[in-house]
């Protein structure tokens, strides 16, 4: 599996190979490739602590998987909260514990930082995310909507 380690400022190189990872992983290039950031947006959002991107590198140096998750700060106690954004692990690394150990990773920075709880979706359909996360948690059936900047109100 290699080392897990978290981005930083300097890192931009790394989340664009992260970004391809995922842009394969989720047969999604129009998100994660077609319109890369510039450099300095990277480098201010790696440097977010609220930003946390973890990524499992293999002992040559490549990717074998990453996350991308966020910390919301809660209003209603002196907490946060972890949301995990994205997960995935390259095709030819999974089954070999690469996504629970970038998880338990996860779980160390949050209880460092008093995160009450971390938690991320599951698309229905997604089986080995299901499987994954049904072994790390609690789930909850919830309804998921996106809310367009621009449409009606």
């Amino acid at each position: 599996m290699g080392m897990i380690s978290r981005l930083g400022a300097a890192d931009g190189a790394k989340m664009r190979r992260l970004n391809a990872l995922f842009a394969e992983a989720f047969d999604d290039t129009e998100h994660y490739a077609s319109n890369p950031p510039a450099g300095f947006y990277l480098e201010a959002q790696l440097a977010n602590p609220a930003v946390i991107v973890l990524v499992a590198e293999a002992a040559d140096g490549s990717l074998s998987g990453g996350l991308v998750a966020y910390e919301l700060p809660k209003l209603e106690q002196a907490r946060s909260e972890i949301y995990i954004y994205d997960l995935a692990v390259a095709e030819s690394q999974r089954r070999q514990g690469i996504a629970t150990a970038l998880v338990a990773r996860l779980r160390t920075i949050a209880r460092e930082r008093g995160a009450w709880v971390v938690y991320v979706q599951a698309d229905y359909g997604d089986e080995p995310a299901i499987a994954l996360y049904t072994k790390l948690g609690t789930r909850e059936d919830v309804m998921h909507f996106d809310i367009a900047v621009g449409g009606k109100a």
